[in-house]
């Protein structure tokens, strides 16, 4: 069964993009945990973090660039957090990887 990210690649599901090429989409988190909260997620279906392998790390490196990108066109470079969940224990509750990049305000208090 695809996954609510492979629906949002596909089109089949409405989202607001702020950047995809043929790696990477990225968008605005529905459930925003932030006053910036962007999902950078891999066209590639990888189950998560730990899944990556050796032929993934193009992808991976696309995605820290499209963070990087992403955090300097929102205004937050001087200051966000950049993470993913692995497995259930973590939190992760769509198996397909993403990174959530959060700021514009002072995290500290999210842990």
């Amino acid at each position: 069964m695809a996954t609510i990210f492979e629906k949002i690649i596909n089109k089949e599901i409405p989202s607001e993009i702020l950047y995809e090429d043929d790696l990477v989409i990225a968008i605005k988190d529905k459930f925003p945990k932030a006053p910036i909260h962007l999902l950078i997620i891999s066209k590639k279906v990888i189950p998560s973090f730990q899944k990556i392998e050796k032929e993934d790390l193009p992808i991976i490196g696309r995605m820290i660039e499209i963070a990087q990108k992403l955090a300097k066109d929102f205004k937050i470079e001087k200051g966000y957090r950049l993470l993913t969940n692995v497995g259930a224990p973590s939190g992760q509750t769509i198996f397909h990887l993403h990174f959530h990049l959060l700021g514009g305000r002072d995290l500290l208090e999210m842990g």
